[in-house]
């Protein structure tokens, strides 16, 4: 909780500056950074293998001492260390993990007619992902089926 409270005070959860005046704006202003910290939230969870995170904390969070100080397991050293995860590709803090995913695109490409009376052709070009980048977006649909209710019977 006290790590929660210091990020919304802090640049972190990236609140202030509030140019808002009305009461009602305000809330949705915090109502939204605290939304999208929720988000981010969800996705370091998601992403705990492809980043520098320790990943075999696991239970021990719920056992542990909470002002016993944190000790790492040895993969995270060596990933800390390294700069590489256990198949050898690159750790990712999060911030570099979105910067290979923005380089992700989807491009709508319009062609003209000769004559402007026919409408102009529409279609689409995404980019492909690479291993990095699809392996993300799969942790990431792991998120959403755990989001989706279970179906009434």
């Amino acid at each position: 909780m006290e790590r929660a409270f210091r990020v919304i005070k802090t640049i972190s959860l990236r609140v202030r500056p509030v140019h808002h005046r009305s009461a009602d704006r305000v809330r949705a202003h915090i109502f939204l950074c605290m939304l999208a910290w929720h988000v981010e939230w969800h996705m370091r969870e998601a992403w705990r293998h492809l980043l520098f995170s320790d990943t075999e904390l696991g239970d021990d969070l719920r056992t542990r001492v909470p002002v016993a100080p944190a000790r790492r397991s040895e993969s995270a050293e060596r990933k800390a260390s390294g700069a590489v995860l256990d198949d050898g590709t690159p750790a990712h803090c999060f911030r570099t993990l979105m910067e290979v995913l923005g380089t992700m695109t989807r491009n709508t490409c319009r062609v003209r007619s000769p004559d402007d009376a026919k409408p102009a052709a529409e279609f689409e070009i995404t980019s492909q992902a690479d291993e990095k980048q699809q392996r993300a977006l799969d942790l990431l649909e792991g998120i959403a089926e755990l989001s989706r209710p279970a179906s009434r019977l």
